[in-house]
C-alpha cells in the first residue's frame, strides 16, 4: 500500500539505495552458515542489533559500521548475486516504480578477498534476474568508496569501467571528513568520459564546501544527502540556478547525527527555496525502514505538508538518471494506473 499522501499518479521512486547496505537479515544468516562466518547472532533477533541502528550513533563513520556483517559474508559471486536480486526483489515488495541501486565492488570484495571486477559481472547478473522476476525498472550506479583511499579508487573504477554499459552513473561515499572529493579529480573525469551521470555524497558529514568540490572538481549533477548546503546561501542559490537534484535520507540523516532531530532537517527549506530535493531510503535494513515510511512517517516528522511530499515525488522523476522517453514511458504507466 502506498502513503496516503503520495500521488497515486506519480511514480514512486527510490534514488538513493545502497544495495550492500540493504542485506536482509535472513540473508545475513543464511550466507553465514553456507561460508562458516561466525555471526554475532544465530537468530534474526539476537543478530538484529548488531546490523541495525537503535537511536541516533555518534557519526556517520560509526554509523557505517552497522555495514560489516552485511559483507563479510559475502564469501563468494554468488552471495553477491544474491543480495542484488533480492535487493529487487524487496523493492517491488515495497510497491516502487524505479530504483536506482547503487553499490560499491571494492568494499564488497575486500572480506573475503573477491575479486572487484567480477563482484561487479555478479552483481549485474543479480539485478538482471530481479528485473526477470519482477518487471521493476532499475538502474545501477558504481561507487568509489573513498575510505580505502586513491588507489583502490583506481582498482574500484577498473572494475566499474569493465561494465559500463551497465551502469548508468558514477558515486562517491565513505569517510567524506578525511578523503575529500579533491582526491579523486582524474577518477570522475575518466567516469564523465564514459559517458556516466555523475553523483556525489557530499554535505553530510563534510561542510558546505564538500558540496561545492563534488560540483566544481567532479562534474556532479547530484548530490547525495547535501545536508550543510543549508549552511551556504550562495550554494543554495547555485543548486536551484543549476537545477542539480539532492538525493535526502531523512532516517539516515537523524541516525548518522548530520541533523539532531526530523524537525531539525532542512528538506522543508529546500523545497521552499525550489531546491530538486527528493526522498530516499540510503540503507533500508540498517535503518530499518522503506521507503513507504520515509513518506509516510518520517517526511510529516520533518514537518513537510501532503503538497510538498508530492513536491518531492515529482523531482524524483525529473531527476531520474532515465532518459526523456524513458521517464515519459514511467509517467504515463502510473497515469494509467492513477
Amino acid at each position: 500500500m502506498k502513503p496516503p499522501d503520495m500521488d497515486p499518479k506519480l511514480p514512486f521512486i527510490d534514488l538513493h539505495r545502497h544495495l550492500d547496505g540493504n542485506v536482509r537479515l535472513q540473508t545475513i544468516l543464511d550466507l553465514g552458515r553456507k561460508h562458516n562466518i561466525k555471526l554475532p547472532g544465530d537468530t534474526m533477533e539476537t543478530l538484529r542489533p548488531h546490523v541495525q541502528v537503535n537511536g541516533v550513533m555518534p557519526d556517520l563513520v560509526a554509523w557505517l559500521n552497522k555495514l560489516h556483517w552485511m559483507i563479510a559474508v559475502l564469501g563468494d559471486y554468488d552471495a553477491c548475486r544474491r543480495i542484488a536480486r533480492e535487493n529487487v526483489e524487496d523493492a517491488k515488495a515495497e510497491g516502487i516504480d524505479y530504483l536506482e541501486l547503487r553499490f560499491s565492488p571494492y568494499f564488497m570484495a575486500g572480506p573475503n578477498k573477491l575479486n572487484p571486477t567480477k563482484v561487479v559481472e555478479a552483481v549485474i547478473a543479480g539485478i538482471e534476474e530481479g528485473r526477470a522476476k519482477t518487471g521493476l525498472k532499475v538502474k545501477l550506479i558504481g561507487i568509489l568508496s573513498r575510505t580505502f583511499g586513491v588507489e583502490a579508487g583506481k582498482v574500484e573504477l577498473e572494475a566499474l569501467l569493465a561494465h559500463r554499459t551497465h551502469l548508468v552513473a558514477l558515486d562517491l561515499a565513505g569517510d567524506e571528513k578525511n578523503f575529500p572529493a579533491e582526491l579523486f579529480t582524474e577518477h570522475f573525469k575518466l567516469g564523465r568520459n564514459a559517458g556516466w551521470a555523475i553523483t556525489v555524497h557530499a554535505g553530510e558529514a563534510g561542510g558546505a564546501a564538500s558540496v561545492w568540490a563534488a560540483l566544481q572538481k567532479l562534474g556532479a549533477t547530484r548530490i547525495g544527502h547535501g545536508i550543510r548546503a543549508i549552511d551556504d546561501p550562495r550554494l543554495m542559490d547555485h543548486l536551484r540556478e543549476h537545477r542539480i537534484g539532492l538525493e535526502i535520507n531523512l532516517t539516515s540523516n537523524v541516525q548518522t547525527n548530520t541533523v539532531p532531530s526530523f524537525s531539525a532537517h532542512p528538506l522543508k527549506q529546500f523545497l521552499a527555496h525550489g531546491l530538486l530535493a527528493t526522498i530516499n531510503t540510503d540503507d533500508p535494513v540498517i535503518s530499518a525502514i522503506d521507503l513507504r515510511h520515509e513518506y509516510a512517517v518520517a517526511a510529516p516528522a520533518a514537518g513537510l505538508s501532503p503538497a510538498e511530499i508530492r513536491q518531492a515525488q515529482r523531482h524524483a522523476l525529473e531527476i531520474a538518471f532515465l532518459t526523456p522517453p524513458e521517464k515519459k514511458a514511467l509517467a504515463d504507466a502510473c497515469q494509467r494506473r492513477g
